[in-house]
């Protein structure tokens, strides 16, 4: 009996390999805009100073991507707390601190406008059968180039 070739998914590549290919893919799109405010902005308040690297915007908006994917429903409060980080506050004990929404909402709105995402009944954000079909190409891609070094 021939082996039947399955689709791959997002699940079936790791993570760190996927959000690279999927941010660069943002940054190549038209659709997807960089915020004139992507330079100033610190991703959380437990953060002294914004992130230094050029595409931070594409990488997050690509990990806010996947995360929707794996996990239908999820909204702007659980991934504020996904991101988030403990704020140091030198001698005092740590506490935590959720991330900024603001980005948070604007990836999700552009992804939204790119028919990537779509509004759930009961609140939160779900993939659309387009976004599903771009991530699951990507991944795809991303698998098969692993596969063949």
């Amino acid at each position: 009996m021939a082996e039947e070739t399955r689709g791959i998914c997002v699940r079936d590549v790791p993570a760190q390999a996927f959000i690279a290919a999927y941010s660069e893919h943002l940054k190549n799109s038209d659709k997807f805009e960089l915020p004139i405010w992507a330079d100033l902005v610190k991703t959380t308040v437990a953060k002294e100073l914004a992130p230094y690297g050029d595409d931070w915007y594409y990488i997050r908006a690509a990990s806010i991507a996947r995360k929707v994917y794996l996990r239908p429903g999820v909204g702007v409060g659980q991934l504020r707390k996904w991101y988030g980080s403990n704020n140091r506050r030198g001698a005092r004990t740590e506490h935590f601190r959720k991330a900024n929404s603001g980005i948070i909402r604007s990836v999700l709105i552009q992804l939204e406008e790119m028919k990537v995402t779509e509004a759930c009944e009961g609140g939160g954000r779900r993939m659309s059968r387009v976004g599903q079909q771009d991530l699951d190409r990507i991944a795809g891609s991303v698998f098969y180039d692993a596969e063949d070094e």
